[in-house]
């Protein structure tokens, strides 16, 4: 199996060592650079958390040592700083916990190539108001974060035929740090919200 470079997807040397994610020193100082830049646009309240795991490419939680992981159990979490500076896998996940009131918002298939938010997104994230959006791995979803006394997750099924997804504890989210738009590095009560969803 060919490895590629975590900035310009390029192959790997043949001869690269087993914890190289990048074809060169350019590019390591490229990645490095866009992971200090991703790590400020986080909220404090995510990054203060020591419930992040490092995710595999098809979406399974990994350790940062890159054995399984489980939103439920604490001891295969690490901090963010850990996370961040782990090679396994292809990027960071947050762990949801009931020891406080984060929650997710996902939705899933909303955001156009050209960046246009369909339109029962566009109610959705309008409802959210000043809280930490930020575009999922697909480039395609959106992953809305706030607070709100939620007892469990479910999927939401909406007029039009859409749906969205709440979780709240025992899944981890799958991170990017890719602000949607002008959304803020904070986290706000999204309670409202909820109750329009719920």
């Amino acid at each position: 199996m060919t490895r590629t470079c975590e900035h310009c997807a390029g192959p790997l040397a043949v001869m690269a060592r087993a914890h190289a994610r990048t074809c060169s020193p350019r590019c390591r100082k490229a990645l490095s650079r866009a992971a200090a830049k991703a790590a400020r646009s986080l909220p404090v309240e995510l990054t203060t958390c020591a419930r992040w795991v490092r995710r595999a490419a098809d979406k399974r939680p990994l350790t940062t040592t890159g054995k399984a992981a489980s939103s439920t159990s604490a001891a295969t979490w690490s901090t963010h700083k850990e996370a961040v500076e782990s090679v396994a896998g292809v990027g960071t996940g947050f762990v949801l916990s009931d020891v406080d009131d984060i929650v997710c918002v996902d939705i899933d298939h909303c955001l156009a190539p050209d960046g246009t938010l369909a339109p029962w997104a566009a109610d959705i994230v309008s409802r959210a108001g000043a809280t930490y959006i930020e575009v999922s791995p697909s480039g395609d979803g959106l992953h809305v974060f706030g607070y709100a006394d939620v007892q469990r997750g479910r999927r939401i099924r909406r007029f039009g035929g859409y749906a969205v997804e709440l979780y709240s504890d025992g899944r981890y989210i799958a991170m990017t740090g890719i602000r949607y738009r002008n959304a803020p590095s904070s986290l706000l009560n999204i309670s409202a919200l909820i109750a329009t969803l719920v």
